[in-house]
């Protein structure tokens, strides 16, 4: 199992507070044939210099920065062109693994004969204090279910591109990851899902995700713009989609 390369990547920006146990988790892996492609946007802080001292005795490290500040969507896309390995999975650089989440994912694939795999996840604050209990996937989705909710977080995402092949995420500010996922799904019957948690997914105060004055908009875009639905259809999953997110984040 270990001759097949894993493809990790990581965008940043201004990730300094936790970027090293970022990449410690994955240093921790049990799998160890592994490349991290981070793709800097341009930060401010000391991201880089933390990144470029790791990589002083880590070669699986590839930094990439970006000229100009370009947002996540182009930043993973960016990381994605740059893969070479049989797997493509994604880490943001405030979020970690468990040690053994390559290895499960792999075995998973493996065993189940699907090709694209994800995990459930603990929820922790900016200093892992467990706020919220574990997120339990279902057991598998399609792509009428992702409309519905994106069960898929991107830090639990295992896909085996060479299988599926490369694909890039839309360029929107948000949803971009729900995107990549819809066009995976448009093409295989359903996406499995390991009920065990296998990685920590970090809430931080000001994230994007948790600012709800501007998910219905951005939500409404993406059904409209990105998917092409029509109005009825729009109208369907985003009331699906509201009442789903408020069960996610009740407790």
């Amino acid at each position: 199992m270990q001759d097949h390369l894993v493809s990790i990547i990581t965008p940043s920006f201004n990730s300094e507070k936790f970027i090293a146990e970022t990449i410690a988790s994955v240093q921790s892996q049990t799998y160890a044939n592994w490349e991290m492609i981070i793709v800097d946007d341009c930060s401010k802080d000391k991201t880089v210099a933390i990144i470029e001292e790791i990589m002083q005795s880590e070669s699986r490290i590839k930094l990439v920065k970006l000229e100009n500040n370009s947002g996540p969507a182009i930043a993973r896309n960016t990381g994605i062109k740059a893969t070479k390995g049989k797997f493509m999975t994604f880490l943001d650089a405030d979020d970690i693994w468990l040690p053994d989440f390559i290895e499960n994912s792999i075995k998973t694939i493996q065993r189940e004969g699907i090709h694209f795999v994800f995990s459930s996840y603990r929820r922790s604050d900016e200093a892992l204090n467990f706020i919220y209990s574990d997120f339990i996937v279902p057991e598998k989705v399609t792509y009428h279910d992702i409309l519905k909710t994106n069960s898929i977080s991107c830090l639990t995402a295992f896909i085996d591109i060479e299988v599926l092949g490369k694909k890039l995420m839309p360029e929107v500010f948000k949803r971009q990851d729900m995107g990549l996922w819809l066009q995976y799904l448009k093409e295989i019957p359903f996406a499995h899902g390991i009920k065990e948690p296998k990685a920590i997914y970090r809430i931080r105060k000001n994230s994007l995700s948790r600012k709800k004055s501007d998910l219905l908009k951005y939500q409404w875009q993406f059904y409209r713009n990105v998917e092409k639905l029509n109005l009825l259809q729009s109208c369907y999953y985003m009331t699906h989609w509201m009442y789903r997110g408020f069960l996610k984040y009740r407790n």
